[in-house]
């Protein structure tokens, strides 16, 4: 069972991703918070696997939440919500330590996807929001070279550069997660790539057919 806290300044927005988690077997609402003050106490008491964040909020923003979750309490992971108008949250977020994002509009499977996949240790975009940052990213990049990789590294890499999660691209060049993982940290070690964010800039600046 992974615990999970929601953090949403809209009581409404939390009553729907409580409803959501509840419909999923494997996920339990262990709380629910306003700002990112109660967030804090939250993590605190409950150490949920999963902070469900959103980012604007009162008293203390998710920026500054996610900040002091991903210093503090490292075992209690990140995914943020996102609309299309908070991108300078949005690039603090991922330089706060957030573990995923995705569009606030995401489709129900795909938030409990993202959830089981931010509990699983992954990093988590949703294609609109990994656009946004590469988007950002290129605005002050130059052409990339790609290092030596196998054909198959290449297609993963093609794919995460979409934003699919490890189950995509699973599903998509019929690998085991397992594998899947394996060619990502090989993709990592290979391009000295921190995160799926970069391995993404780096996909679009050597041209990489996506």
């Amino acid at each position: 069972m992974t615990g999970v806290l929601l953090v949403d300044d809209q009581p409404i927005v939390r009553a729907g991703l409580r409803m959501l988690c509840q419909s999923a077997a494997d996920l339990e609402v262990v709380g629910e918070a306003g700002n990112g003050e109660v967030a804090l106490r939250a993590v605190c008491a409950d150490a949920p696997e999963v902070v469900v964040m959103d980012l604007r909020m009162p008293v203390m923003d998710g920026v500054r939440a996610t900040e002091l979750i991903a210093r503090d309490h490292p075992g209690s992971r990140v995914l943020v919500l996102t609309t299309f108008d908070e991108d300078e949250h949005l690039y603090a977020a991922l330089r706060a330590g957030a573990a995923g994002f995705l569009a606030k509009h995401a489709e129900p499977e795909r938030v409990l996807a993202a959830i089981r996949a931010v509990a699983a240790g992954e990093t988590v975009f949703s294609p609109e929001v990994l656009a946004r940052i590469v988007s950002r990213a290129m605005g002050t990049g130059t052409r990339a070279e790609l290092p030596a990789l196998t054909e198959r590294e290449c297609e993963v890499l093609a794919l995460l550069a979409t934003g699919a999660s490890n189950a995509e691209i699973g599903e998509r060049l019929f690998l085991a997660v397992t594998t899947v993982k394996t060619h990502v940290s090989a993709l990592a070690a290979k391009t000295g790539c921190a995160n799926r964010v970069q391995l993404a800039v780096l996909a679009v600046r050597a041209g990489l057919d996506l």
